[in-house]
């Protein structure tokens, strides 16, 4: 006897986004033409920048401190905080190259469950918009800004749920890979940015505040960024006990 058709869920079509996402962004890497994959590859990479300036940003609120600004370039980001004390310093720093990973992890997590994943988005959205207000302070800023608030924004209010959860799972996904396109950074003792900014890296500043070295930081953030992106990765691939329960129910 034929088994029925079922039509593919939301999730699933997700879960093919999620492999797809993988995928393409792998290609892209292995283009011929490197001048080809740099431009394909830079809406990501301004994505990775932007969320981990705001991760120096938030983590200096969340330990007291202030978020003045937020500089962001084509090839670099700068946020000026203020805090008190060493290991608030030190919190700081890591929350900038953790914060991607967190995100996206995060995103991964929530993109399980598709009102979920729409509500995600759309905060995701309305926080870059808000941004652009109170911290963003370059044109370029701006400009990627605004285009991801109102993509965003506009996929969470008026796409089907299925498409926003697609489109916050594919953003889960690059976010994940740019901790590890990018993850030299976290080896490396001393940045030059675009604004003419010369000194430490973040783990050197890490290093500075609380002793160490900045590869043992370094070590230390993506052990960690490891740790929140695979827990996201399982929550989103794990069964559900309702699939678990149909299943058993559709084989007898």
């Amino acid at each position: 006897m034929d088994r029925p058709h079922v039509p593919s869920s939301p999730r699933r079509q997700a879960a093919i986004v999620l492999i797809g996402s993988v995928a393409i962004t792998l290609a892209m890497f292995a283009l011929p033409s490197p001048q080809s994959s740099l431009w394909l590859l830079a809406p990501f990479r301004w994505l990775h920048i932007y969320v981990h300036e705001f991760g120096h940003g938030m983590a200096a609120v969340l330990s007291g401190g202030k978020f003045d600004s937020f500089e962001m370039y084509t090839y670099s980001g700068l946020a000026h905080t203020r805090t008190t004390g060493s290991l608030a310093a030190a919190f700081v720093c890591a929350g900038g190259l953790c914060g991607p990973a967190v995100v996206g992890g995060t995103f991964l997590a929530v993109g399980r469950n598709v009102k979920l994943a729409r509500l995600a988005l759309f905060a995701f959205g309305a926080f870059m918009a808000l941004s652009l207000v109170l911290w963003t302070r370059t044109p370029f800023g701006w400009g990627f800004g605004a285009a991801v608030a109102a993509l965003s924004l506009l996929v969470a209010i008026m796409a089907r749920p299925a498409l926003a959860q697609m489109v916050l799972v594919f953003l889960g996904v690059q976010l994940a890979l740019s901790v590890y396109t990018g993850g030299g950074y976290l080896f490396t003792q001393y940045v030059e940015i675009q604004s003419g900014y010369r000194g430490p890296s973040d783990t050197q500043a890490m290093a500075d505040a609380i002793g160490g070295t900045y590869w043992f930081w370094g070590v230390v953030c993506a052990s960690f960024s490891a740790l929140v992106l695979l827990f996201g990765l399982w929550q989103y691939v794990r069964p559900s006990r309702g699939g678990r329960k149909a299943a058993l129910v559709a084989a007898g």
